[in-house]
């Protein structure tokens, strides 16, 4: 198993323990576009999909919510690898 499909298997494994960086590497994965703008949150938009992702660092950890947008959007485009 890759590195890639390591962490993506953790997210979906333990979506209550998702780090910050880890959420916002497997958007870009999934091929979201990440914006941050005067906020404490950074969105994900991906051309075609209505769901926006925001994920706010909280001590180095997103909020359970976020996470759970977070694996229906892994569920839904797969690992990211055909992007």
């Amino acid at each position: 198993m890759n590195q890639r499909a390591k962490l993506i298997a953790s997210i979906i494994n333990n979506p209550r323990d998702v780090r910050y960086a880890d959420a916002c590497k497997v958007a870009e994965l999934l091929g979201f576009t990440g914006r941050q703008k005067g906020t404490s949150h950074k969105f994900y938009s991906r051309r075609g999909e209505q769901v926006v992702l925001n994920f706010q660092n909280r001590d180095g950890a997103i909020a359970d919510y976020q996470a759970r947008q977070l694996v229906e959007m892994i569920r839904k485009y797969g690992d990211g690898d055909e992007n």
